[in-house]
């Protein structure tokens, strides 16, 4: 079944409205959370409330966040791709998704999504058995062996980053091995999985004494296979990285800002050009 489109706005301050994959998820939410029968009720309005204490700000030295620049993308869905073979993703269930949208101004251009890893993330205030949560390095997490597959932690997030296993898989991954090959084993029936930001590469990667966005081996696979260098990964912690510097563009925002997940994704907006002068 298609999935209806919203009209991005790019001029408006730091806001972008996401692609209709996630418009569903955040009416079901706030159905779910913030209605009269929730048992989340109180958590849910804690946790959009933009006053008070930051939910799970990162500790330590770390707070691994990336970069997506709206301008360089071209649209060729490699981080999809690559993404689906090294975290052997069913081919319905993409972490990574790519649509095309247009400007207000009718300039196209394409919005890619992983899971945008929030500091005040809905997916964890609602798991009932904390089989989700947030990492002290600011990465949010699942653990298969707690979830008990009640699909809160998916219709709580308004980013559609997350997907539901319905069956046990035994399909043959088609992006194996033109676009690697997998680096972690398949999720079971009846759990929720969601994009890792390649936590597998992070921990193997810092073990070793390699850092993460710099270091191919220990840098998430979407970063590595763009060939325009679009989407950039590192630490935000780190003043002088090219990630903490591009995430205070003037061109950066972060999604749905004001409904306060403080995601660790920052987009740059598309540039409008004007092709009428000069």
């Amino acid at each position: 079944m298609g999935k209806k489109r919203v009209k991005v706005d790019l001029t408006r301050r730091d806001f972008l409205t996401v692609a209709a994959t996630a418009a569903g998820s955040a009416v079901a939410a706030q159905a779910l959370t913030t209605g009269p029968l929730s048992p989340f009720g109180d958590l849910k309005r804690r946790q959009l409330s933009l006053e008070g204490e930051v939910a799970h700000a990162p500790q330590g030295g770390y707070h691994w966040g990336m970069v997506i620049d709206l301008d360089k993308c071209i649209g060729c869905e490699y981080c999809q791709r690559a993404c689906s073979a090294v975290n052997d993703v069913a081919p319905d269930k993409h972490w990574n998704i790519v649509v095309e949208e247009r400007t207000t101004g009718g300039s196209k251009f394409f919005f890619s999504r992983p899971c945008l890893h929030c500091q005040h993330a809905p997916c964890v205030e609602v798991c009932p058995v904390q089989a989700t949560f947030v990492r002290e390095d600011g990465l949010v997490v699942m653990d298969y062996d707690r979830c008990i597959g009640c699909r809160y932690c998916e219709v709580a997030c308004p980013f559609d980053a997350r997907k539901f296993n319905w069956e046990e898989r035994g399909d043959e991954n088609t992006y194996v091995p033109t676009w690697g090959s997998p680096e972690v084993p398949r999720r079971s029936r009846g759990v929720v999985e969601k994009c890792t930001f390649c936590i597998q590469r992070i921990d193997s990667g810092q073990a070793r004494g390699l850092i993460p966005g710099e270091d191919r081996e220990a840098t998430p696979a979407c970063v590595n296979i763009c060939p325009v260098g679009a989407r950039l990964f590192g630490n935000l912690k780190d003043p002088s990285s090219r990630v903490t510097k591009l995430s205070r563009s003037p061109r950066g925002y972060h999604v749905l800002e004001e409904i306060g997940t403080r995601p660790a994704v920052t987009y740059l907006k598309k540039v409008t050009r004007d092709h009428g002068k000069g």
